[in-house]
């Protein structure tokens, strides 16, 4: 990590990165903090809270997933991205992802599925940023889910889409 007095002129690399994600990990200022913490490409730390309807959302999504789909949900985990390390609000995986990512924090790849919950504090260009980087991560799709209107953004390698290749009904997230 740099000195506190200089300026970081340049995107850290991904070993820089996951570095600074791992002390922050170890970090006991940040033990008990209630909310989740994320870095950006500069090694900035971006700090959400997380509310309860944003919780109880979260592990709703996750429990259908592991039900519909088997394999592996995982809420805010660290994963590598472009932009730095995110943490999508739940990401889900196969146990073929599973045992080729034994790496504990953060990922070196997106999980196949990512998935952001928007509210209302969130910036709508910023976590569709986060899709999209989730996906350049190797995630095979990211999804945004607008739990107040009950609609999903699906966002792929090949762009914005109507449908999920996961074969998973959309309308029973909400």
């Amino acid at each position: 990590m740099s000195a506190p007095d200089q300026a970081i002129d340049a995107p850290l690399t991904p070993t820089q990165l996951a570095r600074r994600w791992q002390e922050l990990s170890t970090d006991p200022t940040f033990e008990d903090v209630a909310g989740k913490v994320e870095l950006t490409e500069w090694g900035e730390i971006l700090m959400t809270p997380v509310g309860k309807s944003h919780g109880l959302a979260a592990m709703r999504i996750g429990e259908r997933l592991r039900h519909a789909l088997g394999g592996h949900t995982m809420t805010e985990v660290g994963v590598a991205t472009s932009i730095g390390v995110r943490a999508p609000d739940v990401a889900w995986c196969s146990n073929e992802y599973l045992e080729a990512h034994p790496e504990e924090l953060p990922l070196s790849s997106a999980p196949e599925l990512c998935i952001e919950i928007v509210s209302a504090s969130n910036a709508l260009p910023k976590l569709r940023e986060k899709a999209i980087a989730y996906v350049n991560a190797g995630a095979r799709e990211a999804w945004l889910v607008h739990p107040d209107s009950r609609r999903v953004e699906i966002y792929s390698r090949s762009g914005k889409s109507e449908t999920t290749a996961f074969g998973f009904s959309l309308s029973s997230l909400f």
